[in-house]
């Protein structure tokens, strides 16, 4: 039964790597859930200030994944049309580029990261404002989405070595 625990744990922390690209998938919450199942084995401990740290960190990046396209619109003197824009084109990408057999390769990255730039930019032009600000609007709302995709990648990756090294030492 442990074995089959430490499994799920791991397999938990290894979708939190593609649930922090992909929206759809909770990158963070996915990874907190791996570290819980592998410290319910007998092989494994964590101090609960490392469970309650790790916790308040997926809750504080998923709720900073929100803010962060808003925050980088605003501060680049978009309007929510751009944020929404923004959403969007994120969807749009991971829907239409497998359609079109497009899901790995630097073409597949590519429109994760325009779809979301695409997206804020024609949004903006919709709602009527000027080029510039459409343009600024876009820059900001994407480096929001590389920030927050960022903070969610380094979360799933440091607890993935994390249990990975706590397995390996059992192993030893």
């Amino acid at each position: 039964m442990e074995l089959i625990i430490l499994i799920l744990a791991f397999l938990l922390l290894l979708a939190g790597l593609p649930g922090a690209v992909l929206p759809g998938l909770p990158g963070p919450p996915l990874s907190f859930l791996g570290i819980l199942c592998l410290g319910s084995t007998d092989a494994i401990h964590f101090t609960s200030t490392f469970y309650y740290l790790s916790a308040l960190l997926a809750c504080g990046i998923v709720v900073l994944d929100y803010y962060l396209p808003v925050l980088g619109t605003r501060l680049t003197g978009g309007t929510k049309a751009g944020k929404k824009g923004s959403t969007i084109g994120l969807v749009v990408a991971v829907i239409l580029l497998p359609m079109l057999g497009i899901t790995t390769g630097p073409f597949g990255l590519l429109g994760l990261v325009a779809g979301p730039f695409a997206g804020a930019y024609i949004a903006e032009k919709i709602a009527g404002t000027s080029d510039e600000t459409a343009w600024k609007s876009a820059i900001g709302s994407f480096i929001g989405f590389v920030a927050g995709t960022l903070f969610k990648l380094i979360y799933a990756v440091v607890l993935l070595v994390i249990a990975t090294r706590e397995i390996f030492l059992q192993l030893l």
